[in-house]
């Protein structure tokens, strides 16, 4: 009786997403299938570090614990980007249901819609340049050349410290 729970279990849970960032990943993803502003891997995973940073500042707290790296192409969750490395540079379409960011709450929703409208009418290679013109990625890539491969991680302080202090600036 157990095996058969488990199986169903299992089968119930096909396509549910089984990390917080899949779930933001997620989230974005259905933003543009509505809004068609265009979502590639490049762009998804600068929205992803976007929306970490915005959420150590404004919730003072993570919004998902995976680490983000500082790649040649930006800050990018591995995980994530194998995910939707097949797409390679063209644009993400998949179908995604509700139900798929449904452990998402109100708050986190809001974050989320705003990074969407500050960040998501650029394109991958723009958010490439910002975040490489951001303390919290030089800081992780110091001493590495600009192509050389890195998976040193980026600082949540770093970028909570950072970002922070963008909005003590504009205050």
């Amino acid at each position: 009786m157990d095996k058969v729970k488990d199986f169903l279990n299992m089968v119930s849970n096909i396509g549910k997403p089984d990390s917080k960032a899949q779930e933001v990943a997620y989230y974005f993803i259905y933003k543009n299938n509505q809004d068609k502003k265009g979502l590639t891997n490049k762009k998804l995973q600068k929205l992803l570090y976007y929306a970490q940073a915005w959420s150590l500042v404004t919730r003072n707290k993570v919004i998902f614990h995976e680490d983000i790296e500082a790649w040649v192409h930006g800050p990018a969750i591995p995980r994530i980007y194998i995910q939707f490395k097949d797409y390679g540079s063209s644009e993400i379409i998949k179908e995604i249901e509700e139900t798929s960011f449904s452990d998402l709450n109100i708050d986190e929703k809001k974050l989320l819609d705003e990074i969407w409208r500050i960040y998501g009418k650029y394109d991958g290679s723009y958010l490439e340049t910002l975040s490489h013109s951001e303390e919290p990625w030089q800081e992780a890539r110091k001493g590495l050349s600009d192509f050389e491969s890195s998976n040193n991680k980026i600082s949540t302080d770093t970028m909570k410290k950072y970002y922070g202090q963008k909005i003590k600036r504009s205050e």
